[in-house]
């Protein structure tokens, strides 16, 4: 028998449901929350009492949690990653996912973006980002793209913005100069690689004030954070999407742009002059 659900929680992903209660679990099922999304692909192959192992917690902690996250028992959970495999091609599908509904999948696109731009913690994001002294951007694998991208937007409104690692390099050059005063972005969606968490625990450490851009699997990382911005990756799709994200970077860029005013409207013009003078972007 199914525990009550809200019909809210009851449209989430397992992931989506962790994000929306993880401020009411205690510290264990937290634990527990994190090895569940650490194993997000591959959850139906294990037993719950493994799962509990695996979380370092009891097997009643992991039971509380499934009944925190609106699932009777374990049994429920793997429905719940079958009916998303068969529906949407979660985990990772072979067979292509929501390609045949791609309503769905637009949809999906539109909710996930307006839940993004409209984080509650976007204005302090941004707020911290047009006053630090220095704004270092860090992003790996499928989070690189987000954090060019971010830098580039940042740069336009501001000065002294940077980005790790650079090619052939590693970030260790780059946090020796951060300090208090300065911020570091570090984007972290799923697939993270290892040694994520030493990063932002040393950015940390260099008294920055440390933003966190990740998808809801980043549970665990987000307490090392100043801020924790979360942007859901899932769609309707075979593949991951980062619509949300590249919209997000907008949001914070336009955000600086507006707060630091006129001096960043006329780095904008400046920027333009540049270009023109040296003729490397096409016109119109």
């Amino acid at each position: 028998m199914s525990v009550p659900t809200s019909p809210d929680m009851a449209e989430l992903r397992i992931e989506e449901r962790i994000a929306a209660t993880r401020m009411d679990l205690s510290p264990q099922e937290r634990k527990a929350a994190a090895t569940l999304l650490e194993h997000l692909d591959d959850l139906a192959t294990y037993r719950a009492a493994e799962l509990a192992q695996l979380a370092r917690v009891s097997k009643a902690t992991m039971s509380r949690l499934f009944r925190s996250l609106g699932f009777a028992d374990f049994d429920e959970v793997r429905e719940h990653l079958r009916t998303l495999r068969t529906s949407t091609g979660e985990p990772r599908s072979r067979d292509g996912g929501g390609w045949g509904d791609l309503p769905t999948h637009l949809a999906r696109e539109a909710e996930v973006v307006r839940r993004a731009v409209e984080h509650p913690v976007v204005p302090q994001v941004v707020a911290l980002l047009a006053a630090a002294r220095r704004v270092t951007v860090v992003g790996w694998r499928n989070s690189h793209p987000v954090a060019l991208h971010l830098r580039q937007q940042l740069a336009h409104a501001r000065g002294d913005v940077r980005l790790a690692p650079l090619p052939g390099q590693v970030v260790g050059e780059e946090l020796a100069d951060v300090g208090p005063g300065d911020a570091v972005v570090v984007v972290g969606f799923r697939r993270r690689p290892a040694g994520f968490g030493d990063v932002l625990r040393e950015a940390a450490a260099s008294g920055a004030d440390v933003v966190l851009v990740a998808d809801p699997t980043a549970i665990e990382h987000a307490r090392t954070a100043t801020l924790w911005l979360e942007c859901p990756v899932s769609s309707a799709l075979a593949f991951d999407s980062y619509a949300a994200a590249m919209s997000l970077v907008s949001v914070l860029a336009d955000g600086v742009l507006a707060t630091l005013g006129d001096p960043a409207q006329q780095r904008v013009r400046a920027i333009s002059r540049a270009y023109e003078r040296m003729a490397e972007v096409e016109g119109g």
